[in-house]
């Protein structure tokens, strides 16, 4: 992976350019990593590619892969009206775009007639360089994808390099591209990551709780209308014995009613971040008058998406390891490989899953439908729900099919969670809404496995098995060097 800390990172300008070196995450994490841009007016630099309009940015344009590639016109899609009766395309910034939802949804969107920037410091591709994990999928860099994608569909989707817990860089890109929607992944997202070791837990809070307070005092100063599209997470409710609404819940108590958010039981500190911007964001709604919508989003399987399968440069990252990778798409590897399924503990645990087609088609319905000024809604966003053990079994009878040998091995739990528990979860605010789901069926798993086998020499067996525990936090960092 190191050769993605070169193309993505590292870029040489016209004069006028300076070196910034910052190091990215603290304490044992601390990987310098180079970026050279054009020196602005502020003591931060902002790098800034395809379609910029600011004076103190480097521009790159795209540039075309060959004139055979050239998609047909399309209609368009994320309209606005205004007044006069002319019409605009919405502005939505895809925060965490180089990431796997962020990119399919940055290109869903796009293709939609949306105007699309993405905003991503490239620091999930360092997670992969330090820990020594990969993708499944060979995944090209950022500059790369977004070339290609011009390339294939004459669409531009601008590029903000940087981290928005530096509020200066943020505030130059939401200047800079004034986005109507902001759409935000930009948050470390795994919860093993998050119980690694105190720094690693210490970052996944101050990133992912300092990132979101920065994205709403952005929109509270530049764009007071803007619409936040926040990725929550079902696990900020935890496995309560009633059954889970939509954010909310009507309670009854020594003979008075009220409607209260719904309680939360995090599991990790990853999970705590989430519960924590979800606090933050409804704060900011009652006191700003800030428009939000927090997905609370499942487990999301599979890779392809119809944007992401128009050409390999726009593959989608696949993980599969014990850090980062998610139960399906781990027994999907597991199989393709004759690795047993790893199933931990009792195999009782459920949660809701959801396809990544489904995680980009919601996305999309909420822009399309935004909330009112001064609201803060969750939808639960998810399809269908299942055990680790329904997972394994329903991988195991697919495999047959294809004549995999497919076993399954219970290994101890690495986290600290019910193994068997009551869970009914609601999710009808989408499908209200018009989310047209994608369920697993057999032909998907079909899909799916067959993806995982054409890819299976990619396949590191010895990243496989969980190596991160909850109860033995920190007394092993699995940091590589350089």
């Amino acid at each position: 992976m190191a050769h993605l800390l070169s193309t993505s990172c590292s870029l040489n300008f016209s004069s006028g350019c300076r070196p910034y070196t910052k190091p990215l995450i603290q304490d044992s994490l601390v990987f310098p990593t180079s970026l050279t841009f054009q020196t602005s007016k502020t003591p931060f630099g902002k790098l800034l590619l395809h379609g910029g309009r600011s004076q103190s940015t480097c521009t790159v344009h795209a540039t075309t892969l060959s004139p055979s590639r050239e998609a047909p016109k399309e209609p368009s899609y994320g309209i606005n009206e205004s007044s006069g009766g002319a019409s605009k395309s919405q502005r939505v910034m895809v925060i965490g775009g180089d990431g796997y939802c962020g990119w399919a949804t940055a290109l869903h969107l796009s293709k939609k007639g949306y105007e699309v920037a993405i905003v991503d410091s490239l620091v999930r591709r360092l997670f992969d360089h330090q820990l020594g994990l990969d993708s499944l999928t060979p995944i090209s860099s950022i500059h790369d994808r977004i070339r290609c994608w011009k390339s294939l569909t004459g669409k531009s989707i601008e590029l903000y390099i940087g981290d928005v817990c530096d509020f200066e860089f943020l505030s130059e890109a939401f200047k800079s591209f004034e986005p109507d929607s902001v759409v935000h992944f930009g948050e470390q997202r795994s919860a093993p990551y998050s119980m690694i070791d105190r720094s690693r837990a210490v970052f996944t809070q101050q990133n992912n709780v300092m990132g979101t307070l920065n994205v709403l005092f952005a929109i509270k100063e530049f764009r007071e209308e803007c619409h936040l599209v926040k990725l929550g997470t079902m696990g900020e409710y935890g496995t309560p014995n009633i059954d889970i609404e939509e954010g909310y819940i009507t309670i009854t108590h020594n003979g008075r009613t009220d409607t209260l958010p719904y309680p939360k039981q995090a599991s990790s500190f990853y999970h705590l971040s989430k519960v924590h911007d979800s606090n933050n964001i409804a704060f900011t709604c009652k006191a700003w008058g800030i428009r939000a919508t927090d997905l609370n989003q499942g487990v999301v399987y599979g890779v392809r998406t119809d944007e992401t399968e128009m050409h390999e440069e726009l593959c989608n990252r696949f993980d599969y390891d014990g850090v980062f990778g998610t139960a399906l798409n781990r027994f999907c590897v597991q199989a393709a490989v004759g690795h047993p399924l790893t199933v931990y503990g009792k195999g009782g645990q459920t949660r809701g899953y959801l396809d990544i087609r489904d995680t980009v088609q919601c996305v999309e319905i909420a822009i399309a439908n935004p909330a009112k000024a001064g609201e803060f809604r969750v939808f639960n966003q998810f399809t269908e729900q299942f055990s680790v053990n329904e997972l394994a079994a329903l991988v195991t009878k697919a495999g047959e099919k294809l004549g995999l040998d497919v076993q399954t091995t219970s290994v101890p739990n690495p986290r600290v969670e019910a193994e068997e528990h009551y869970y009914n979860a609601k999710h009808t605010k989408l499908i209200e809404l018009g989310l047209k789901p994608h369920l697993l069926s057999d032909s998907l798993l079909d899909s799916l496995l067959n993806f995982t086998i054409k890819y299976k020499d990619r396949v590191d067996t010895k990243q496989i098995m969980p190596s991160v525990s909850w109860r033995k936090m920190g007394a092993k960092p699995r940091t590589v060097t350089a």
